[in-house]
């Protein structure tokens, strides 16, 4: 007997995260059918899979048909901090009248019990997970390299990395990385059913390690300057950052230092069979 096909449906799917768990499927989930959700539909021309429009702000009915033969879901957490809670809810309301058979969810590492201000957000949309009654996985992803190593080509140009972490330990992995652990709970989701994944890098340098490792791989001292919260958002505001950004980015350095993106159970190198992006990997390609 053939069984048809799962059908895979990715919310978010022209984000960075979005697009990479598209192409970590052809490998991970080759026969699968995958449906890229999409607030702008023009914007997911170039991925080569079916795409369907959605936005996180639609009622739940209108998102509803865009779910429609949808096995799978991947619930990538929204980006307008302080307004996810209500649109994850629009997504899950429509995953239960689409018959949605299966949630994946990623969510913040140690949602539970981190300082981080994004951490209630994500344990009510856990919690309305857990309510809906569909069957579920929750992908608890750390912190991102990208949201560091950005700042890479800049610490070389000023002759200093700048932060607030303190000896915090970063458990830091790529993008590319909790992208694989989605595709692969994604390819065999009722091997990962119930379960929820704490996500973080095999390797935690703080960022005094990290900014010896730029230094390193520039040729020229880069030294690691800790900056009182205040001070470091006023450096981001003169910078340039948007203020939600040049005071959020400070703040969850001060987590970091209380260990919030700390973590060293190795779920995410489990996960995806491999060892998970190491720190003079992520910065050699932020400096290329």
């Amino acid at each position: 007997m053939t069984f048809p096909a799962p059908t895979l449906a990715i919310t978010g799917a022209t984000g960075q995260l979005g697009r990479l768990v598209l192409h970590s499927l052809k490998t991970r989930a080759p026969g699968a059918q995958v449906i890229a959700l999409a607030r702008t539909p023009a914007k997911a021309a170039d991925l080569g899979v079916s795409v369907r429009q959605a936005d996180y702000t639609q009622d739940p009915a209108t998102l509803a048909t865009a779910l429609a033969g949808v096995d799978t879901l991947l619930l990538i957490s929204g980006n307008e901090i302080g307004q996810r809670e209500a649109q994850h809810r629009h997504v899950i309301e429509a995953a239960q009248l689409a018959g949605v058979k299966h949630l994946v969810y990623t969510s913040l590492l140690h949602a539970e019990r981190s300082p981080l201000s994004l951490a209630p957000e994500h344990l009510a949309t856990e919690a309305m997970i857990r309510a809906s009654g569909i069957p579920a996985t929750v992908l608890r992803n750390g912190w991102y390299a990208e949201n560091y190593s950005m700042g890479f080509p800049a610490a070389v140009a000023h002759g200093a990395l700048l932060g607030s972490a303190g000896e915090g330990r970063l458990a830091l992995a790529t993008r590319a990385d909790y992208a694989e652990a989605a595709a692969t709970v994604l390819a065999d989701p009722a091997t990962h059913a119930g379960k929820v994944y704490e996500l973080a890098g095999d390797t935690a340098p703080t960022l005094a390690e990290l900014a010896a490792e730029i230094g390193r791989q520039a040729g020229k001292p880069v030294p690691y300057k800790n900056l009182p919260a205040e001070e470091y958002t006023a450096v981001l505001r003169g910078a340039g950052l948007p203020e939600l950004w040049a005071v959020a980015l400070p703040q969850f350095d001060l987590g970091a230092a209380q260990g919030a993106l700390f973590d060293d159970g190795h779920q995410l190198s489990a996960l995806i069979g491999r060892p998970t992006t190491s720190p003079a990997a992520y910065v050699a390609a932020a400096l290329k």
